[in-house]
């Protein structure tokens, strides 16, 4: 059958080249337009339940909240895990289903166990249902903050709140905003004790007021004489702190009590369980300096570091996460676009800037590749040129990088897979084969056809061509399927192992296989028209490199021919020493990646309180400041609303950005980092990536490396074995 495809390609040849350029310019057009990502689809389908208990104490939330969701979650249809988080005044309950599932079906069979479990859980507590979402789809995290300090942090949270996040929610792709820091707005309705016992009020009145009081009504409709009717309307919402402070509470001889006289209502900010600010560096002022003609160093390094060098302070951060499945860098540059637009409209100072990206490490990750592609491509033009002397045989082989890359982003269109971080290392890695089916066929065909001129009765270039190639094809087609086997277990993987590593299969085989289908159909072709039809001596001779390898190559086998058993003990010693050195090397889930962004952990003793917290973060936040390699940094302390990402108060994040232009490496750089932290007492940091954080937040629910889980009942003895 092959010999039967080598025939119909130098048959056809123009049929064949129109085929391989179609191929060429429609894998191109796959390749801008395919999803790009940092992983695969890594997701195990989980439905997050959280539930907000303002006031409650991680005990109280566990024990009423927690455990009653956990416990009718249990047994249900293809739930494999329950894991939860009960903080203060929060519950994060965890609902993982098997892989291959339906999560839509997932969240169905959630909502309707939790009907199961409404009646049990106190009065005003109404779980919900997480938007479908994965932790690893922190895309994005934006600052916003006022270059004003007399600008009210309330209303900058109301702009973020009612504004930014509305916007942003519309765009295709994006599965949540969170909003964290400054102040959320509030009417509060703070009651006179003395006022109520002078009027004769109970806070149940007051409170029933307040409820009743905002609502409209309905009244149906008047139908008139004549071709129109009217909708009967009672209107009773609230539009403004005036209209609150008039809402009847009672009566009291005849006359109403209102609102004003029994309590202060006031518009204040909602007690928060997190904070946030963001800090930028102004490149600006810093070139500025740079090129300014100071003759004293040290005052230029001092100015350097003043603090006009930073734009930002406390701030609002908001953090988008996208839909499974989307295209984080086409879901980024929407975004940028809806934050571009916005700009314009929000207050005067206010600046609205990104802290933290994905789509920069899939930039970098890309970069990775087509530097792979530029050097694979120098490499062959030189070793094939020194090997053969032939500028044609170098332009053919090369052929089969386009074409197989091609083939590959078309095979992926067609299966809906994506472009991430795996399949582009897979493609990497088979970089330096693409072309190894091609050299074969190529200096086979070249060696035929130069012996075919020499000859004294010379064949057809073209049946020369066939012979040739037909001569090798076995070769080429068990090289390929040798290599193709190595990597079949991979996809004997099952769970995260497998979604994670079956994509660097599928790329490393997709493009194996399409450089074998080049080397069967294209190279014959252009070896034809590039070799066959040129007028060579017929006398060319091997380049020196090429003389010099055959020489060494002879004397090597001649002597392994002769001492054939010192070879094979040889041989034997060198697999046994390398055995002995694979089972001595460190093991890990993934290489760690340098994803250009550094995520700081400051944790401070447990009972800390967001005030003091914040005063610590500053401390911090001067001393990352003061690093030049920072270029830009947000920190979280606590938690947002509703957000599954929670901790407490004691506990801050810092996504740093590094320069990717410094001339230090990233070991100096988190070096100098950690350092700066020791300089700082009573706090434990700890210093990861991001991405690497949320895999590690994936696998086994621990934000860390290694982590250890102690079970019982006691928690207080739990604490006593924790320590120990």
């Amino acid at each position: 059958m092959l010999n039967s495809v080598i025939r119909f390609a130098l048959q056809q040849r123009m049929l064949v080249i129109a085929i391989a350029l179609f191929l060429i310019g429609y894998g191109t057009w796959q390749t801008m337009v395919m999803p790009i990502d940092v992983f695969p689809d890594l997701n195990r389908p989980r439905v997050v339940i959280m539930t907000e208990a303002p006031g409650m104490a991680p005990e109280e939330v566990e024990s009423l909240i927690t455990f009653p969701i956990e416990t009718t979650m249990n047994g249900a249809n293809g739930v494999e895990a329950v894991r939860s988080s009960s903080g203060v005044g929060i519950s994060v309950i965890y609902v993982e289903f098997a892989y291959g599932t339906d999560v839509y079906t997932d969240r169905q069979i959630v909502a309707e166990r939790m009907q199961m479990v409404q009646d049990r859980l106190p009065k005003g507590i109404a779980p919900q249902l997480a938007p479908i979402s994965s932790i690893m789809g922190q895309i994005l995290m934006l600052g916003m903050w006022s270059d004003d300090p007399n600008t009210d942090t309330m209303e900058l949270r109301t702009t973020a709140d009612w504004v930014v996040r509305q916007r942003l929610l519309t765009i295709p792709g994006v599965s949540q905003v969170f909003t964290m820091g400054g102040q959320r707005k509030q009417f509060q309705v703070l009651v006179d004790p003395d006022a109520m016992l002078r009027f004769g009020v109970t806070l149940e009145e007051v409170e029933s007021a307040v409820a009743s009081s905002n609502e409209n009504g309905t009244g149906g409709y008047l139908d008139r004489q004549g071709p129109s009717e009217l909708l009967v309307r009672s209107l009773g919402r609230l539009q403004s702190i005036e209209d609150l402070k008039k809402v009847p509470v009672t009566i009291r001889d005849s006359r109403p009590v209102l609102l004003s006289q029994v309590a202060n209502v006031v518009e204040g900010a909602q007690v928060k369980r997190g904070d946030s600010s963001a800090f930028v560096r102004n490149k600006d002022r810093r070139l500025k300096i740079e090129d300014s003609e100071a003759s004293d160093s040290q005052s230029a390094i001092g100015n350097l570091q003043s603090p006009m060098d930073w734009s930002g302070g406390p701030a609002v951060v908001l953090t988008i996460n996208k839909q499974p499945g989307a295209d984080t860098r086409g879901v980024t540059n929407e975004v940028m676009k809806a934050i571009e637009e916005l700009k314009p409209t929000l207050p005067p100072g206010t600046q609205l800037s990104t802290v933290y990206s994905q789509k920069s490490f899939i930039d970098r990750a890309i970069e990775n590749v087509v530097e792979a592609l530029r050097d694979g491509g120098i490499l062959v033009v030189v070793i094939l040129f020194l090997f053969l002397l032939n500028l044609r045989t170098t332009f053919i082989t090369l052929t089969a990088i386009p074409l197989s890359l091609a083939m590959t982003a078309i095979v992926f269109s067609v299966f809906g897979l994506s472009i991430n971080t795996m399949t582009l290392g897979g493609i990497a890695v088979a970089m330096g084969e693409l072309v190894d089916d091609a050299i074969v066929d190529v200096e086979n065909i070249f060696r035929r056809l130069k012996e075919n001129r020499a000859a004294g009765n010379p064949l057809n270039p073209l049946l020369v061509v066939y012979r040739a190639s037909i001569e090798v094809r076995r070769s080429i087609v068990f090289g390929t399927m040798i290599v193709i086997l190595v990597f079949l277990p991979l996809f004997a993987l099952g769970g995260m192992e497998g979604k994670l590593f079956a994509p660097l299969g599928v790329a490393y085989i997709v493009s194996i296989l399409s450089s074998l289908i080049v080397s069967l159909t294209v190279t014959p072709v252009l070896s034809y028209w590039l070799l066959g039809l040129s007028k060579g001596s017929g006398h060319e001779q091997d380049g020196f490199v090429l003389r010099g390898l055959k020489w060494v190559a002879d004397k090597v086998i001649r002597f392994s021919l002769t001492f054939p058993r010192f070879n094979l003990g040889v041989t034997l010693l060198m697999v046994a020493i390398a055995a002995i050195f694979v089972s001595r090397l460190e093991k890990d889930f993934l290489p760690p990646f340098n994803e250009g962004t550094i995520q700081l952990n400051v944790v401070l003793p447990p009972g800390t309180s967001l005030t003091a917290s914040n005063t610590i973060a500053q401390t911090v936040e001067e001393s990352l400041k003061k690093i030049d390699d920072v270029q830009r940094f947000a920190r979280r302390t606590g938690r947002a609303e509703l957000d599954e990402h929670a901790e407490g108060v004691n506990m801050s994040e810092m996504i740093i950005e590094l320069d990717p232009n410094s001339p230090r490496s990233r070991e100096e750089q988190l070096a100098e980092i950690r350092e700066s932290m020791n300089e700082i007492p009573g706090i434990v940091t700890a210093v990861e990536q991001p991405i690497a954080h949320l895999i590690s937040h994936m696998i086994s629910g621990v934000k860390a490396q290694v982590g250890i889980k102690i079970y019982g009942d006691d928690l207080d003895l739990l604490r006593q074995k924790a320590e120990q």
